[in-house]
């Protein structure tokens, strides 16, 4: 959108409900009453329809991109003006501070969301209960929500978190989310492409403002001077040139502004000196100028100049009477006309009004903005810590990090001890929020060398710890096992506290990981022990989930009872991703040991729990844990759709998706996939990478199947020669069953203690007794298993086992297995006593992977497409009692207890809706938004 020409700017409060805070203008013209849209009609009919869609409980998010200056915020503003009775806008907006404020456009909307909300903020209250209640906030209004966050590129992570939090969920609200953004300011590795990423595409509409046409440009008025196509030619459609161009109409045909940076200089030229120098002072403020700096600042000419600027239509005011520049290139490019020491100067100036007595407390990050633009190392020291800090604990680590980075750039006149504290928390935050590079590193070191020099051993052993964990992050397992090592050294020459005890924790775990499970209970016990005395609740969690899998992994069943104590401490104490851990190793223990009920259990409710507080990562590695559950149960092809869909998820890290990996692997290589070996080869290289048994013995095993599924036996010498130098002791029993079971099969030997203390199917099958082997095995739930064992007889091989194991290889859908079966069948000469090879699909491959029925899978596409009771009612042509029982059947199988909660699984698993494009019937909801 843009304005015609010859237009000032006028403060002015908007009617109705619509809530326009501080980055909410109405534009008025002095000789018309209404904007004359140009080349915009068509994204301002999408955002209307999108509103009245909300209107209805469908609600939307509408992504408004374009090139700076190109008229975003001008569009929006039309859209308010129009929104109409019935909807409240609230708006928000990011500044482009050198350091985003944490949560800026919450803030922004905070007098429109309510007491809870303003409570929240002004208390620094947990990410998690302030985006709830922003929700309640949304779902409890009587109007349709309208949330506008504007220039999204500069927002912090926190907003970034919140934005995906509400968007995840907008489609059953009547609420439209409006995000608008720089287009070319985001690239393939700003956050923000992330979040735009993982937004429901089946309720997001992109729409991308493009520069305006040669006509566009006419329409907009050309004067004197100019000839046909010169206009557009210069300012190649961007609006806020051509109006800045309009704008400059003495002598301007002598000397043409190449940019915007020259169109406005040579408005600024025109000014009277002390306009001037009004407008070069306060463009080191981006965003809102307070009018109670302006009397600091310029004393009585204050009020006259100001309203002079909005006049000229160079600056902008809001309703608290607050000043802003039209554009934020207009901003910079006065700020560009001035040389750095001015800027220093101003800034200095501005850093002493914002401290003045009297005046509003100004937030921390503008205080770290002017105080770092004046150079002034003191108060950067002072105020940098508390910026971020106070970033850090809204869940902003990365505007955290950034703020301590602010800090470090002054570190050289800071106090020793204040310099290894900027150190440490600044390779804190980074970790958490950047990646865990070289810089990173070698921060903690600097911060240990600090630390040394001021004999503070025990801060030397913490910042130790600290190294130990971001080398395992790393998937560095030597130098993380080394520097646990060094921790634990160096804390013990100092007296007893809460580090050591998470140092001792943090050793358990390293030993629990690499399955040395003796170790692993040792060390935990010593942290259990110091956590009890300075009553540390978080190490006394961390040190029971080691544990609590140490010990069920060595067969003592009283470490589940450790495991949920861990748990509940967990819950109770809000540590959620303590309580995801929790979920995550009961559950590898529940596949592992084939406790298949107990799997079941756990699997669905750590992904209800994962799903319900967005820990998307734990989600996608405990999805890829019932894909190994499923094909532990013959559900191979189950298996293959959950794995699948976890493996087309971006952006996942090699451990989020290396179970499903090592899964996918296994049950291509049964079902006779012909990218199946190269699948295996590259979980085995992933495995590797970890130097964690816990994945290279199952994606060694993979690659032994395989060689035992082609009869290839030579092919695995290598696989059992490395087992075997793992050693037993770096297994649990049922891996190293299986080893001794596959040795077995292929008539390899290895060491006597593989075959000591086995379970019971794989004994069995030692011993020769494979009927009863197999009866195990089909006891357990584990058929395919069952079948391996019938086809590996060392006595002889009879036509029943061989027909049953075909059976079963049948009915898993293993078809690489059962053609082998049939085969050897048939070079013993008794390929007639066995059951023919069926064709096409079998209903137990129409099965849904949770038992959703067919009519279950077109109305959960429909609830997670936002659609009512009575949509799906009318879609499906069926009564909406018998819709409401669907619906309760589908929640109660998906372990969900709110269709929201259904909608999240589906975005996070979708796998879950297997077919929902060719079953999924329209839903009255009309034309589906494009992403």
């Amino acid at each position: 959108m843009a304005c015609r020409a010859k237009t000032a700017y006028l403060s002015d409060v908007s009617a109705g409900d619509n809530h326009a805070p501080r980055r909410s203008f109405e534009r008025k013209f002095l000789w018309q009453s209404e904007p004359v849209l140009v080349e915009r009609e068509q994204p301002l009919k999408e955002l209307i329809a999108m509103s009245r869609r909300a209107a209805i409980g469908h609600g939307g998010i509408a992504l408004v991109a374009g090139e700076a200056g190109i008229g975003k915020t001008t569009l929006l503003e039309e859209m308010r003006l129009r929104a109409g009775p019935g909807s409240t806008v609230i708006w928000g907006g990011c500044d482009a501070l050198f350091t985003p404020r944490a949560l800026g456009p919450i803030h922004d909307m905070a007098h429109a969301l309510g007491s809870e909300v303003r409570d929240l903020l002004a208390s620094g209250g947990q990410p998690s209960q302030l985006f709830a209640a922003v929700l309640r906030q949304v779902e409890t209004s009587r109007d349709t929500s309208i949330l506008v966050f504007e220039d999204v590129h500069w927002a912090d992570h926190a907003t970034l978190d919140f934005l995906k939090f509400l968007g995840r969920r907008i489609s059953m609200l009547r609420a439209l989310l409006v995000i608008s953004f720089r287009i070319d300011e985001i690239s393939a590795d700003h956050p923000l492409t992330q979040v735009l990423g993982e937004l429901p595409p089946s309720c997001t509409n992109r729409i991308e403002l493009l520069p305006l046409t040669p006509e566009g440009v006419l329409a907009l008025g050309a004067p004197a001077g100019y000839d046909d196509g010169e206009l557009y030619e210069i300012t190649g459609g961007n609006p806020f040139f051509v109006t800045e161009l309009l704008a400059c109409q003495e002598d301007i045909h002598q000397s043409i502004p190449a940019s915007v940076k020259d169109a406005v200089s040579s408005r600024l030229n025109r000014l009277v000196a002390a306009e001037r120098e009004f407008l070069e002072t306060i463009s080191v403020m981006p965003g809102l100028v307070p009018r109670h700096l302006l009397h600091p600042l310029f004393g009585e000419n204050a009020d006259t100049l100001a309203m002079a600027c909005v006049g000229r239509s160079l600056l902008m005011q809001d309703v608290n009477r607050g000043l802003r520049f039209r554009h934020e290139l207009a901003r910079l490019a006065t700020l560009s006309r001035l040389s750095t020491t001015r800027q220093k100067n101003i800034h200095a100036l501005v850093l002493d009004a914002l401290l003045a007595p009297g005046g509003p407390e100004p937030t921390l990050d503008q205080l770290v903005h002017h105080s770092a633009g004046a150079l002034d190392a003191r108060r950067v020291l002072q105020y940098a810590p508390q910026a971020a800090a106070a970033a850090a604990a809204v869940g902003a680590h990365r505007e955290a990090a950034a703020h301590l980075a602010t800090a470090l750039r002054f570190v050289d006149e800071a106090a020793p001890e204040a310099a290894a504290k900027l150190y440490e928390d600044w390779a804190y935050e980074a970790g958490l929020a950047l990646h865990i590079n070289e810089e990173v590193l070698e921060a903690r070191r600097h911060a240990i060398t600090l630390w040394r020099a001021l004999n503070r051993m025990d801060k030397v052993g913490d910042n130790l710890r600290w190294l130990s964990r971001l080398h395992w992050y790393r998937g560095e397992a030597a130098e993380a096992t080394h520097f646990a090592d060094e921790a634990v050294r160096v804390l013990e020459s100092t007296p007893p506290s809460s580090e050591r005890a998470m140092a001792y924790s943090l050793r358990s775990q390293l030993h629990m990981l690499n399955d040395q499970m003796d170790e692993a209970i040792e060390w935990g016990q010593r942290a259990l022990d110091l956590a009890a005395k300075f009553k540390d609740n978080e190490v006394r969690v961390h040190a029971l989930n080691n544990i609590g899998t140490a010990r069920i992994f060595r067969d003592q069943p009283e470490g589940i009872e450790q495991l949920e104590e861990s748990l509940e401490l967990a819950l109770r104490a809000g540590q959620h991703e303590h309580a995801a851990r929790v979920y995550t190793n009961l559950a590898e223990y529940g596949v592992e040991y084939r406790n298949f009920e107990l799997a079941e259990r756990i699997i669905s409710d750590g992904i209800a729990f994962d799903t319900q507080h967005d820990l998307d990562s734990w989600t996608h590695y405990l999805v890829g844990r019932l894909a190994q559950l499923r094909m532990e149960q013959g559900r191979l092809r189950d298996a293959e759709t959950i794995a699948q869909g976890v493996l087309k998820l971006d952006r996942l890290t090699l451990l989020m998706q290396l179970p499903a990996l090592i899964v996918l692997a296994k049950v291509r290589l049964r079902r006779g996939k012909q990218n199946a070996r190269e699948l295996a080869t590259r979980a085995l290289r992933d495995a590797i990478a970890t130097d964690e048994p816990q994945y290279i013995v199952p994606a060694r095993l993979g690659l032994i199947e395989a060689a035992w599924l082609n009869n290839e036996p030579a092919s695995a010498a290598d696989h059992f020669e490395n087992l075997a130098n793992l050693g037993v002791a770096q297994m649990h029993s049922w891996n190293a069953g299986e080893t001794a079971a596959w040795a077995h099969r292929l008539c390899f030997e290895l060491p006597a203690g593989f075959r000591a203390s086995l379970p019971a199917p794989f004994e069995l099958e030692l011993q020769g007794d494979i009927e009863t082997a197999a009866e195990e095995w089909e006891k357990l739930g584990a058929p395919y298993n069952a079948a391996v064992t019938l086809l590996n007889s060392r006595k002889g091989h009879k036509p029943t086992n061989l027909a049953k194991a075909i059976k079963l290889f049948d009915a898993t859908d293993a078809s690489a297995a059962a053609t082998k079966a049939r085969n050897l069948a048939r070079s013993l000469g008794h390929a007639k006593h066995m059951p023919r090879a069926r064709r096409g699909p079998y209903r137990a491959a129409k099965n849904h992977p949770l038992g959703l029925t067919r009519r279950e899978q077109t109305i959960l596409a429909l609830v997670a497409d936002g659609a009512t009771n009575k949509d799906i009612s009318q879609a499906l042509a069926r009564s909406q009692r018998t819709v409401e029982h669907h619906v309760s059947s589908m929640l109660s199988k998906l372990n969900v207890s709110t269709r929201m909660e259904a909608m999240l699984r589906v975005q996070n698993e979708p796998w879950l809706l297997p077919d929902s494009a060719e079953n999924k019937p329209d839903s009255g909801r009309g034309k589906k938004a494009k992403r």
